[in-house]
């Protein structure tokens, strides 16, 4: 197979995720996540099934790979309000109490193992630190606002 064809498959395969499985999960969030959870992280290559058979492993591992560094870049160039909204509603699809969702997050910080290989450290850094700021507002949404004592 000639390096043309390679380029084709693995774009056809990308093409495939897109259409099949991304456009079920409308947060770049929520997209980056699943991405992540296709890689081992042992090697830091991805696998998927169903487009290893339609494709080629190589095809649907590069496949996997384009379509995470796009969901990562998504959340690069993402505003913080709208961050504060993909978290939201991340933790309302999971079906967790968001505040164990905050919780579970500000401890863990699962999404510092979800970025894409090879990603440029400042932008992991920027991503990082925005979902923290996001965080805490979205924890702060959730604290019950005491009323301001008369004077």
């Amino acid at each position: 197979m000639n390096l043309l064809s390679n380029r084709n498959d693995v774009d056809a395969a990308a093409d495939d995720l897109r259409h099949r499985t991304l456009a079920h999960l409308p947060l770049a969030l929520e997209r980056m996540i699943y991405l992540a959870s296709t890689r081992d992280y042992n090697t830091g290559l991805y696998h998927h099934q169903g487009l290893a058979q339609r494709y080629s492993e190589a095809a649907a591992c590069e496949g996997l790979a384009n379509c995470h560094r796009e969901s990562f870049h998504e959340l690069l160039s993402a505003s913080l309000e709208d961050l504060v909204g993909q978290l939201q509603s991340y933790a309302d699809a999971v079906g967790t109490l968001s505040s164990n969702f905050i919780t579970a997050w500000k401890e863990l910080e699962p999404y510092r193992v979800a970025v894409p290989v090879g990603t440029d450290p400042l932008a992991a850094e920027f991503v990082f630190s925005n979902l923290k700021v996001a965080l805490a507002i979205f924890e702060s949404r959730l604290t019950p606002r005491l009323p301001a004592p008369l004077a």
